[in-house]
């Protein structure tokens, strides 16, 4: 009678270890870097055998682009998905998303992803071009389209869309560096949601069109 329960959760278990795998490798990758990092290393994090691991990963650019896959990517969807409503206002929609983007990098595991890759992508083209590809590239599109968008509105002044969406951007990036490698030397944490409203309020001043000298 007890059989079938023990299968559900064996079952259970193989299907979460991939995600279990993944989390131990940010760990792992964040704290040793991605050059001294071994499948080894993760292994033991995450409390498997060696094998287990290239059961789901034949290399740690495999791992990488999987931790892309699992973390920050559906945070990219999640933000098309704020982006997409063309009956609300362009201005207000840029807030929305830029209030979501900060919102993401108060999740502890996304904020560090901009460290990693500073720290590592010189060395490891691979996972830099993973991250501006799969993150980057695509969060700068949607606000690229939504600046596009304020401009035809007559709401914000005519600018490059794609420099406007890297400095939307920047800011935020700053916030998960400081709060991943400065904020321990600071006589206190960092407040990200201060930081994050004045961000947007400056931001959306700069290119409203009327609201400048």
């Amino acid at each position: 009678m007890n059989q079938p329960a023990r299968s559900q959760r064996w079952q259970r278990r193989k299907e979460a270890r991939p995600t279990e795998l993944l989390d131990a490798a940010l760990d792992v990758f964040f704290e040793k870097g991605f050059a001294a990092a071994r499948l080894e290393d993760i292994a033991t994090r995450a409390g498997v055998s060696k094998g287990t691991v290239y059961l789901y990963f034949k290399s740690k650019d495999d791992v990488f682009e999987a931790l892309v896959h699992a973390i920050p990517e559906p945070n990219i969807e999640q933000l098309r998905a704020v982006a997409a409503d063309a009956n609300v206002p362009a201005d207000e929609t840029l807030r929305r998303v830029l209030t979501f983007v900060g919102l993401m990098f108060k999740d502890e595991r996304m904020m560090k992803f901009p460290r990693l890759i500073i720290g590592e992508g010189g060395r490891f083209p691979k996972i830099a071009e993973t991250y501006k590809r799969l993150v980057i590239s695509r969060g700068v599109n949607i606000l690229s389209a939504i600046i596009e968008r304020g401009i035809e509105e007559g709401r914000f002044r005519i600018v490059d869309p794609k420099h406007a969406a890297y400095g939307a951007m920047a800011p935020l990036l700053f916030g998960a560096i400081w709060k991943t490698t400065f904020e321990r030397f600071d006589d206190g944490p960092l407040d990200a949601q201060a930081l994050i409203e004045q961000h947007i309020d400056t931001f959306l001043r700069g290119i409203t069109v009327g609201s400048g000298p």
